[in-house]
């Protein structure tokens, strides 16, 4: 039912003002106002088109869509919304519908919302130094492809996404959007958690993303720093815990990965002469590949990062990789056999991970269905053995640790 108009209330100063519609409030309030709903069924769609605040007062203050377009669109700098269940968008990929679509404007807040059958949850465009925080978002019951991205960045800035839960969603993207900080976000039963598109110098950190397809993604960007972050079972034919496609200058440090069926995905990863990708205290764990690589052509730096239970610390899948290049150092590596007789807490000895019969299942996929079987053992051991061919070198670290607890988060 819709609400009577006495549960819309406009805060002018002091004294409260009634409106017949959630429109009319907001075209009626002045510029700083905060709009109170309380329990209720509001019809949207609604444009705040100035800085006012949209602010739910009780737990099941809705608004709710026509099923044609966005919801609500923000297009002033210092508006609000805060507290609503929202739902009811259109279906338009073209046109990004979605609960909250905020265009073109700078310091807007989308906090403390619950949004669910909207095709996107937020969408920012041209839309700089906002935050959205603290919002439960869900799609439409579409299948994986076809849904909408829960939160989505288009050339937008400098804004923080904090503390949202997502779930059921296509993806959060960032399209040409800079400088952005996402955090203690959890998104799960998703495509990608994070995927930037020729998006730089982004931080993301302390986020929890498991059971999607990918956790975090960089395409063709550059200067960010990923930290912090536990990424576990992503699965599926292009799982990867973190990838970097084209990607140079980038930080990643203090991630658990674990599940995932790659770890670690870097396509040429640095891209840029003369930059370095850095991975430290990383911990890379009973994944499928712990680190591939692919089409390697300058050096990234590894260093005291823990390698424990996966079926392939690293692996390449080309060979024309120049493997040499990577820098390798105080890793700790659960197939390490030397000793440490002057008991510095590192290996006598260099670790070398070698590919003896694994690099025919580099080259060729589909032979990894004998992953782990006796007749694939028994080959590596025999090439191991009396190599009829030279193996290829994956990894050299120098200075491998012996004890993984000996690898401190900063």
């Amino acid at each position: 039912m819709k609400v009577p108009a006495a549960f819309a209330l406009v805060l002018l100063s002091a004294l409260p003002v009634c409106a017949a519609s959630l429109q009319e409030a907001v075209d009626g309030a002045e510029e700083g106002s905060v709009i109170i709903l309380g329990d209720g069924l509001y019809e949207g769609p609604v444009t705040v088109n100035k800085a006012v605040t949209l602010k739910g007062r009780g737990d099941n203050a809705v608004i709710k869509g026509s099923g044609k377009g966005s919801v609500i669109t923000v297009t002033a700098s210092g508006a609000s919304v805060q507290g609503l269940r929202i739902m009811g968008s259109g279906e338009s990929h073209e046109a990004s519908d979605a609960c909250v679509a905020v265009k073109n404007a700078d310091n807007v807040i989308v906090s403390g919302n619950n949004m669910r059958d909207c095709l996107f949850g937020v969408n920012f465009e041209g839309s700089n130094r906002g935050r959205i925080e603290n919002n439960d978002i869900r799609s439409k019951d579409f299948s994986l492809g076809l849904k909408g991205d829960g939160i989505r960045l288009w050339y937008s800035h400098s804004n923080t996404i904090r503390s949202n839960r997502m779930e059921g969603i296509r993806d959060m993207v960032f399209w040409y959007s800079s400088a952005n900080r996402i955090e203690k976000n959890y998104i799960g039963g998703s495509r990608y958690s994070v995927h930037f598109m020729y998006a730089d110098r982004n931080f993301v950190t302390d986020n929890v993303f498991e059971n999607n397809s990918v956790g975090i993604f960089l395409m063709y960007s550059h200067g960010s720093r990923i930290t912090g972050n536990t990424v576990r079972s992503s699965t599926g034919p292009f799982g990867i815990g973190i990838g970097f496609k084209e990607v140079s200058d980038c930080i990643a440090e203090d991630n658990v990965l674990m599940y995932n069926a790659r770890g670690f995905y870097l396509d040429q990863s640095p891209y840029q002469p003369g930059t370095v990708n850095k991975f430290m205290r990383n911990r890379i764990l009973y994944n499928t590949t712990g680190i591939q690589l692919h089409g390697v052509i300058l050096g990234s730096v590894f260093e005291d990062n823990v390698f424990g239970g996966n079926i392939d610390s690293v692996s390449n899948d080309t060979p024309s990789s120049d493997l040499s290049v990577n820098s390798w150092y105080r890793n700790y590596w659960d197939e390490y056999e030397g000793f440490d007789r002057n008991g510095d807490g590192y290996g006598d000895t260099p670790y070398e991970n070698l590919a003896y019969a694994d690099k025919i299942m580099q080259r060729v996929p589909a032979l990894k269905f004998f992953y782990g079987s006796p007749v694939m053992s028994l080959l590596n051991f025999l090439m191991k053995l009396l190599p009829f061919s030279e193996p290829e070198t994956l990894a050299v670290d120098t200075m491998p640790r012996l004890k993984a607890e000996d690898v401190k988060s900063e």
